[in-house]
């Protein structure tokens, strides 16, 4: 049970999903920051399997990329239609929401070289 005491709805899941797949889409054919964060995750989930490394740590670093980077767009769209006039409020949140962005892709780099380079390196040979 919900706690509106009503019981969740399968049809209504559903359609919140296809919500939500819309707006990913929109992100992805708008944003070319998110089309590249996308393809540098993918790449690293095909290189931490091609080096047989533990994928929870990459993919979770991705994850947490791409949901900021809709975040600021969300933050972004709202912040356009409330003050469509340029305001130094307007450009503090589209700047903290950015710098959110910024910050997890910093972690998600840490990530990624602490999880690929060691097996990277032993396979082009310099672990010998």
């Amino acid at each position: 049970m919900r706690s509106d005491g009503s019981a969740l709805n399968p049809r209504r899941w559903w359609r919140s999903a296809g919500f939500a797949w819309a707006g990913i889409r929109h992100a992805y054919r708008s944003q070319a920051n998110f089309r590249i964060e996308v393809w540098a995750g993918v790449l690293a989930l095909i290189a931490a399997a091609f080096l047989r490394v533990p994928l929870a740590p990459i993919a979770l670093a991705c994850a947490l990329v791409l949901a900021l980077e809709l975040v600021n767009t969300a933050l972004e769209a709202v912040v356009d239609l409330a003050s469509p006039e340029l305001h130094p409020l307007a450009k503090v949140a589209k700047d903290a929401a950015a710098g959110a962005v910024l910050i997890a892709s910093a972690g998600a780099l840490v990530v990624g070289l602490v999880v690929l380079l060691p097996p990277l390196w032993a396979w082009v040979g310099g672990g010998r």
